[in-house]
């Protein structure tokens, strides 16, 4: 069973995209699109409208990433052991710099951003609406990996963690799931999801 892994909170102990928005974008702006986060924008408005305050150079942001985003205790090792997917509604462009300064070489599922000085335009990996939510979701990219684990935390997660066999959940996510009597495993760090996977019956 293959083993996907969103980025932002998940992977990175803090949400990498919302750090970025805080240091390079408009922070007013930022918080009115999380308000209306799925209730009157979607998650791909809600992405597209916050990076178009962001002006500054693509090498200024990542060179920043490098520098500023912490991993949750247990990555770099699980993904050494499992070599995971990656599917993130954030950018190609934040995350692969990040793990080249881990040295890891994962495959990855994300959004692409073109860093133009009026504004980041965001390129979205799939601007299809799910059949399942009804929005543009991470769930169209993986179907074609078979059963998985999935290991998430927040509102870009909530869909396609109902395609996957297993869930690893925390934060938003969780309570999510919680609220809705979906089975799930709590996880503090990576080093939790290794020590449950590794425990799983041969072959499931």
């Amino acid at each position: 069973m293959r083993l996907v892994l969103d980025w932002d909170g998940t992977v990175t102990a803090v949400d990498g995209l919302d750090l970025a928005l805080r240091e390079f974008g408009d922070e007013n702006v930022y918080e009115e699109h999380e308000a209306l986060l799925g209730q009157k924008l979607t998650l791909h408005e809600v992405i597209a409208g916050e990076f178009r305050t962001v002006r500054a150079p693509l090498d200024e942001v990542q060179a920043w990433a490098r520098a500023n985003t912490e991993l949750r205790g247990g990555f770099v090792e699980l993904a050494r052991a499992r070599n995971p997917v990656v599917v993130s509604s954030g950018f190609h462009e934040l995350i692969e710099p990040v793990l080249a300064r881990e040295g890891l070489e994962l495959e990855v599922r994300a959004n692409r951003v073109e860093a133009q000085p009026g504004g980041w335009r965001v390129r979205f990996r799939d601007d299809e609406p799910c059949p399942v939510c009804g929005e543009p979701c991470k769930r169209r990219s993986v179907s074609d990996l078979g059963p998985f684990a999935y290991v998430g935390d927040g509102y870009s997660d909530r869909c396609v963690a109902g395609a996957a066999s297993r869930v690893f959940a925390r934060d938003a996510l969780a309570t999510y799931l919680t609220e809705r009597e979906i089975a799930f495993e709590r996880f503090a760090d990576f080093h939790d999801v290794e020590r449950a996977l590794a425990d799983a019956p041969a072959g499931s």
